[in-house]
């Protein structure tokens, strides 16, 4: 079936799938994208606590996967999301 079967058929709550579809939508064909807290939220048009407890039912759900990103300098960057 689709890409989302899996996704309707789990008890997550709305604002995770629209997150996971969000993601999904901008990764690439290895299911990697990184777009920023603030930007998902922006157009989406969810505060940026919704999508980080939406990112937080994705992880705990394993849909996806988290791992942080640092610039050359050691400053934070956004975090590299693997789809599952």
């Amino acid at each position: 079936m689709g890409y989302f079967t899996s996704l309707y058929a789990s008890e997550l709550p709305h604002r995770a799938v629209a997150v996971y579809m969000y993601l999904r939508d901008r990764a690439d064909k290895d299911g990697k994208c990184y777009p920023a807290i603030g930007t998902i939220a922006r157009e989406l048009k969810l505060s940026k606590s919704t999508v980080k407890r939406a990112i937080a039912d994705l992880e705990k759900s394993d849909h996806l996967c988290k791992e942080p990103r640092w610039r050359e300098n050691g400053g934070k960057s956004s975090n590299l999301y693997h789809i599952r």
